[in-house]
């Protein structure tokens, strides 16, 4: 199997749009979460997101929208997106930047792109609505390819001219995780020679909004108390949106062009509670045992690990359910690796996230610092036992598992290792 390397990174998220503003939030633990506008009405009891800055996406029509003028995306382009395609297609051009491709390194038979996302209930909605109350032949002749789950991996594979293996993942919040590790299988087995990994999220109130009707959002009105992981009086998660881009090279390729190597990818795993269709296995069962296969199968010990990326969304029983997993990994470790939600700062992204957190492990490897996990005034009695780092330490980890899980009790554990 061919040992697979991240070469490149791009992010639209809501602690920063490029690896520069994001590692410094990290470090210093600055989040992203605000009163939200569009929440503040006395009929909704959500009052908090982690909105993206420096964009206007907010319009049905896509010649309306504003972003950053170092990107470049023409007008017929922008027909055919979501809100979260123009943050893909920025992040996008931010990871082939940092990785230094050209055309000809991207858009070849052996280069591929795999993505997640949910589709845009914004622009769904709309389409939806115009087609009742005007008729079919009135809706936009992109408007499906805009809206529909798929979106991104249309988009960017025929903006980037991708030739190589493209397809999108849905496992909910597990599922640009799914990408990744089937990206990384892709180049393991000699298919493929280089990956993009896409996550992106629109995160406006139409992406965000439904999941109260769950009571999985956090009711909080200040933002500092919204998200808290592994907190006492945690009380559900902040939505956010965004897209973050993974480079993904064979070290044959990585040879050849001599990239700078954020990490290697070790490996991953992945297994499903059988339980529940959206609540987490009560013993976290389905993650253990995803965490037991990646660290089989990447051949890592469990005393090997220095930092654990984890899912924790801030729900009560999601929280307690990984917890519980976690204890059972490293109950014979010798060592504690330190453990951290990052989600404290973000949000959660929903299929997003796995990406997304997987650009954080990557900054966390290549810059030396493993991120603390904010806002917890007290630490859940059931989280006794971890490591649960509240400030970020400035030491390198050298061995890094990100955990995702999605509905249903799909998990995913990946295993990175720095280079």
């Amino acid at each position: 199997m061919r040992k697979v390397y991240i070469t490149g990174l791009g992010f639209i998220t809501s602690i920063g749009n490029d690896a520069v503003s994001v590692s410094e939030s990290l470090r210093e633990l600055r989040h992203g979460m605000v009163p939200y506008p569009p929440f503040q009405k006395a009929d909704v009891p959500v009052k908090v997101a982690a909105p993206i800055r420096d964009f206007q996406t907010d319009s049905t029509d896509a010649e309306d929208w504003i972003f950053p003028a170092r990107y470049s995306i023409r007008r017929e382009t922008l027909r055919g997106m979501a809100p979260h395609g123009v943050y893909a297609y920025c992040a996008m051009q931010q990871a082939v930047e940092d990785a230094k491709l050209g055309e000809s390194d991207y858009s070849n038979p052996l280069t591929g792109l795999y993505a997640a996302s949910a589709g845009s209930p914004f622009l769904l909605g709309h389409h939806l609505e115009r087609m009742r109350k005007h008729g079919v032949m009135r809706c936009p002749p992109l408007g499906v390819v805009a809206s529909i789950s798929g979106t991104v991996n249309f988009n960017l594979v025929s903006q980037f001219k991708i030739k190589g293996a493209s397809t999108g993942f849905s496992s909910a919040c597990a599922s640009s995780a799914h990408a990744l590790g089937f990206a990384y299988d892709e180049i393991a087995t000699g298919r493929q020679q280089r990956m993009f990994v896409v996550g992106a999220e629109d995160g406006n109130v139409e992406s965000i909004l439904p999941f109260a009707g769950m009571r999985a959002l956090s009711l909080q009105t200040d933002p500092s108390l919204a998200s808290r992981p592994f907190d006492v009086a945690r009380d559900g998660f902040v939505g956010t949106g965004g897209a973050t881009v993974l480079v993904l090279e064979s070290e044959e390729e990585v040879e050849r062009r001599h990239p700078k190597v954020y990490g290697e990818v070790a490996g991953w795993g992945q297994a499903s509670d059988g339980h529940n269709v959206a609540i987490s296995h009560p013993e976290g069962t389905g993650l253990r045992m995803a965490m037991e296969n990646a660290l089989r199968y990447a051949d890592v010990a469990s005393e090997a690990v220095d930092y654990v990326n984890a899912h924790a969304t801030s729900t009560p029983i999601g929280d307690i359910s990984e917890a519980k997993a976690l204890k059972a990994i490293f109950r014979n470790s010798p060592t504690r690796p330190a453990i951290s939600s990052t989600k404290a700062l973000t949000g959660h992204g929903l299929s997003l996230a796995g990406a997304m957190e997987a650009g954080f492990c990557a900054l966390a490897m290549r810059e030396g610092f493993m991120p603390g996990s904010a806002h917890i005034t007290r630490l859940d009695p059931a989280c006794e036992g971890l490591n649960i780092i509240r400030a970020t330490l400035p030491h390198r980890p050298n061995v890094v598992l990100s955990n995702s899980s999605g509905f249903g009790g799909a998990n995913v554990c990946l295993v990175f290792r720095a280079a």
